[in-house]
């Protein structure tokens, strides 16, 4: 008997013509009766098998655009099918439907590959939405775009990266993006918005981190007319700016936890409530989040809520530091300064082989960020068409910028004076936030500047 890599697979071709077919797995008769007659008023062909095995045979037998299946079948656990179409049918998304609707199995799903889930007993609005979505995925690799171009390189870290925001993009799972400061974490989610299903759809994005406490219900959630003093109208709040799209949740870990305990309601109902409001709105918003701290230690500490952690944390996407793809260092380089020069209508000087040399060698403590600064002042201060050392104002290798606080000769001197006054600047923020625990409001207050100020000065400085 041929093995299934030595059968020939369907081609799935899908084009304005084509009447999308979707393969049904359930084990109970009712329930496939229920989704054939759904799916048949939406105009889809729709298939049905009661096992595993059935369902295989249906795969290899005809091209599908979608499979939805339960998740426990006579002859095993559907999860063994999102695993198999996921390895031998990869253009196919796969939606469980369980009665089991927990977060374990929730993530459970979309761990193995699932494109989305949705729990007994079916809600007809949900099952259009999802299926809307999985046929709006495209069928192959989407094409470059303009955001590609800030993810260069060809080091085996973003190869890897790049590969996984492919597979991301073919899924509705939540995504923790991690990293350090200036590594891309917001530039990742866009990319796999940009290729996924809600392409089309808002990506919106907020810095958890920036917003006032006691705003912070009104902004996510919205309010009515009258809800507080000042809310002359109603308002729409970041969830209902994302519906349909994506919403991505920068500096996560700042989350107070009054506002965690709303959020977790939120992502597991799919719904919201404006502040002032009697009902709820249903939404459909995919979540991704981002932070350079560590979820897990904030879970430990008690700072951070576990169930709200299980619910984001589904899969992480790690992005490299730039000291981690040393080799691809020239080309973002020579993107950074072309962008650098278009902004300024200047022309794009080269860099010299020294400068070269001493970047790769650099550890950018600030990842791509620093790398982009240190450019923009040498493009500032080049007065030729090629930028040398004296240019580009680097510290020597192997000298990170918390190094250079400390005692010698390079740390003593008050020259170039903008590099000595940014180093007592830096001691003096990094200091405060020591103090403070790294509470950043705590920290600025403490310091006598407002909050953005702090901000502004600990983005221009690297510090993270």
């Amino acid at each position: 008997m041929a093995t299934q890599s030595t059968l020939k697979q369907p081609e799935r071709r899908r084009t304005s013509s084509h009447t999308a077919s979707v393969l049904v797995v359930d084990d109970e008769a009712d329930i496939r009766e229920l989704l054939e007659l759904s799916l048949l008023r939406m105009g889809l062909v729709v298939q049905s098998a009661g096992s595993i095995e059935e369902a295989k045979t249906l795969l290899r037998s005809r091209p599908h655009d979608l499979c939805l299946t339960d998740m426990r079948l006579p002859d095993g656990d559907g999860l063994e099918l999102v695993r198999f179409i996921g390895s031998e049918y990869v253009d196919i998304p796969v939606a469980v439907i369980t009665a089991y609707g927990t977060p374990e199995n929730a993530v459970a799903a979309l761990k193995a590959g699932a494109f989305d889930y949705l729990t007994k007993p079916l809600s007809l609005d949900q099952l259009r939405t999802l299926i809307k979505s999985a046929l709006a995925l495209p069928s192959g690799p989407v094409v470059a775009g303009e955001d590609d171009r800030g993810l260069l390189g060809s080091s085996a870290a973003i190869v890897q990266v790049r590969a996984l925001i492919e597979k991301l993009a073919r899924s509705q799972a939540p995504i923790y993006i991690t990293g350090e400061s200036g590594s891309g974490k917001e530039l990742a989610a866009r990319l796999v918005h940009s290729k996924g299903a809600r392409r089309d759809m808002p990506f919106v994005a907020v810095n958890c981190g920036a917003i006032p406490e006691n705003l912070m219900e009104s902004e996510f959630f919205g309010y009515r007319k009258g809800a507080f003093t000042g809310a002359d109208a109603d308002h729409d709040g970041f969830f209902q700016a994302a519906n349909g799209g994506t919403l991505f949740l920068d500096e996560v870990a700042d989350l107070p936890l009054p506002m965690q305990v709303k959020l977790l309601r939120a992502i597991q109902e799919k719904r919201v409530r404006k502040v002032g409001s009697i009902s709820e709105d249903a939404l459909d918003v995919r979540i991704m989040c981002a932070t350079h701290q560590s979820l897990a230690a904030r879970v430990e500490d008690g700072q951070f809520r576990q169930d709200l952690y299980y619910r984001l944390a589904v899969i992480e996407l790690r992005m490299p530091p730039l000291r981690d793809c040393r080799e691809d260092v020239p080309i973002l380089s020579d993107a950074i300064l072309i962008r650098l020069a278009g902004n300024t209508s200047s022309s794009v000087p080269r860099l010299s082989k020294e400068v070269v040399e001493a970047l790769i060698g650099y550890d950018f403590p600030g990842n791509v960020r620093e790398l982009e600064n240190i450019l923009e002042r040498a493009l500032a201060l080049a007065g030729t068409n090629e930028i040398t050392l004296d240019e580009l104002q680097l510290s020597p290798p192997g000298l990170s910028a918390e190094s250079s606080l400390i005692g010698g000769t390079l740390a003593d001197a008050k020259w170039p004076l903008q590099d000595y006054l940014d180093r007592l600047e830096r001691e003096a923020i990094i200091e405060a936030l020591g103090h403070t625990r790294f509470n950043r409001t705590a920290a600025a207050k403490l310091l006598g500047i407002t909050f953005r100020a702090l901000r502004y000065r600990m983005a221009r400085l690297g510090i993270q």
